[in-house]
């Protein structure tokens, strides 16, 4: 009797496959506290700015003096029209998984989002020549060719020609890309909360400068500047510190109270500080071998979050934009702000069983990533179309063959269950971890000795009583 049992208790647990406590998740959220110190900011005032918007929209329509100028109207209509779409978006629309600095700051960023897609599908319909010319509305500085800097040439460390100045070519290529690599790889191991994922699209980026540097002379460098510069320092040494401020983030207590509780002003100063800190933190544990959902779900994330990557060459290689132009920086910080939502959400998309709806956040970065690539395939076809070296050619297709032959292994032909919360000892008792001994400790203890309401743990309970009386 106490084997089934067993069988049934580690079957429902088995079912779960969970590597977060979402229930817990939602009950904090519930239990969200306001002492009265943020009601104001927290509140949306739709009708406060609903006044003030018609006030602005009077004073244009009935005492602004009008001008004659095209473009100078045109311009002015496209921004009060994205400015009008962001205000009602920010007001409206619902709040995403994050809380802090404010729900209103990633409300904003899904509507940028929402204008970003917009603005690349119309970029869509139009020739190359017409969103070069597009662009020059932004800066009359733009539509005119790049010159690309090669990396690659003279791949000497020391150059004894140069006696004057033997490392030399060291010294060209410490650029403004090399604190750019450290600091992004930074905060993308914040996002992806996962080391040998970063490690994994780390690497994999290398090999795809590798294989596409026939097409972008941007992609040529030096074998020391991939794997040495690139991969092990500026990328190796942002995965590092990333893991540590992660390992900090989720260690740290976090146990907030409202202004008024605080006595001094430097205790005030130091809450209004952490109000741009995470509000709580969440470890992600992707287990990409655990299903093949989870597996493929993986993989996408992989090829997603390298296209983005390539986008940001491609496309300013086809639209003729400087890499230190604002459009690139800005389309840099807008997608660390939106890819932290978005695998927040694929995250819980994965993890949750009661999410069945994929993320708004993350369904808007996975349009604009195809998005911008169709733009590159419909702008320069007859780059992205060389054909990729022949010992290039092989080796990728000896690594797909290699990952559908290891798919196949592992999840047709040997697979093999991964059970994170529970686990069966041979003589059939179930043995918890940390977290359900304290589910399981709740469930049993109390005053009154009364047993919670779930079957689960009502289950876990009578398995663990009745084993006990089995050995006794």
């Amino acid at each position: 009797m106490v084997s089934k049992v067993s069988k049934m208790a580690h079957t429902e647990e088995e079912q779960r496959k969970t590597a977060h406590d979402w229930e817990e998740d939602k009950m904090n959220d519930k239990h969200l506290f306001d002492d009265g110190t943020m009601t104001f900011f927290w509140r949306a005032h739709t009708i406060s700015v609903l006044v003030i918007f018609t006030c602005i929209l009077v004073y244009v329509a009935l005492f602004e003096d009008p001008t004659v100028n095209v473009e100078y109207n045109t311009k002015r209509g496209i921004t009060a029209v994205i400015l009008a779409f962001l205000l009602f978006g920010v007001t409206q629309t619902p709040d995403g998984p994050f809380k802090r600095p404010h729900p209103a700051f990633w409300r904003l960023i899904l509507c940028l989002s929402i204008v970003y897609e917009l603005a690349l599908i119309f970029l869509l319909f139009q020739t190359v020549d017409n969103a070069r010319k597009l662009l020059t509305f932004f800066d009359e500085t733009l539509g005119q060719p790049l010159p690309e800097k090669d990396y690659g040439g003279n791949c000497l460390i020391y150059d004894p020609s140069k006696l004057e100045d033997p490392f030399h070519n060291l010294k060209d290529k410490m650029d403004g890309f090399v604190p750019t690599h450290f600091f992004g790889w930074w905060l993308k191991t914040l996002i992806l909360r996962d080391y040998w994922l970063c490690t994994v699209l780390s690497i994999m980026f290398e090999v795809l400068e590798y294989t596409l540097e026939h097409q972008l002379p941007n992609f040529s460098e030096c074998w020391w500047d991939h794997w040495i510069m690139d991969a092990l320092v500026c990328n190796g040494l942002g995965i590092y510190l990333g893991m540590k401020t992660l390992k900090y983030l989720s260690l740290k207590h976090y146990h907030w109270r409202g202004m008024w509780k605080i006595h001094t002003y430097r205790g005030r100063l130091q809450r209004v500080a952490s109000q741009f800190t995470p509000y709580s933190w969440m470890d992600f544990d992707w287990r990409p071998t655990f299903s093949l959902k989870r597996w493929l779900a993986m993989l996408g994330i992989i090829i997603m979050f390298l296209a983005a990557e390539l986008n940001t060459f491609y496309l300013k290689f086809v639209l003729w934009i400087p890499p230190e132009h604002y459009l690139c920086l800005g389309r840099l910080v807008f997608f660390l702000f939106a890819g932290a939502v978005a695998m927040r959400e694929a995250f819980q998309f994965l993890d949750d069983p009661n999410c069945k709806k994929f993320g708004r956040q993350a369904w808007m970065i996975a349009a604009i990533i195809i998005t911008e690539l169709l733009i590159v395939l419909k702008f320069d076809w007859q780059t992205v179309s060389k054909p990729i070296p022949f010992p290039v050619a092989c080796f990728w297709i000896l690594g797909i063959v290699g990952l559908f032959v290891y798919t196949i292994w592992k999840f047709y032909l040997h697979p093999h269950k991964v059970i994170a919360k529970s686990h069966q000892t041979t003589n059939g008792d179930v043995v918890m971890n940390n977290n359900d001994r304290k589910t399981q400790n709740k469930a049993e203890g109390g005053s009154n000795g009364s047993v919670s309401n779930s079957p689960l743990k009502q289950l876990r309970f009578r398995v663990n009583r009745d084993s006990q009386n089995g050995k006794s």
